[in-house]
């Protein structure tokens, strides 16, 4: 007797949580009704929590970190262009 691991999408395990923390019904009581096992659903909320101030941080630091990469891409280009500037120069006896 096989059993396949089930998949639950991100909808799924966010209506559960919700539900869990809503506080209306008990937590086996969702559990049965979604068919979860209640230790997996502790697992969700347990990660859903820990990951929620996430969610409300400053979209300053994502707009930050987009530009650090931006400016990294743009020092590694000037890096190679010099690179290939002082190989020309050299090959072709120009001195500066």
């Amino acid at each position: 007797m096989n059993k396949t691991r089930r998949k639950h999408s991100g909808e799924f395990k966010t209506k559960v949580v919700l539900e869990m923390l809503k506080g209306v019904e008990t937590l086996s009581e969702i559990c049965s009704k979604h068919g979860v096992h209640p230790t997996q659903a502790t697992k969700w909320r347990r990660s859903f929590l820990e990951r929620a101030p996430e969610l409300f941080s400053d979209r300053e630091s994502s707009k930050e970190k987009g530009q650090e990469e931006v400016q990294s891409e743009l020092y590694k280009k000037i890096g190679q262009l010099q690179v290939e500037l002082d190989f020309l120069k050299k090959k072709s006896g120009i001195s500066l």
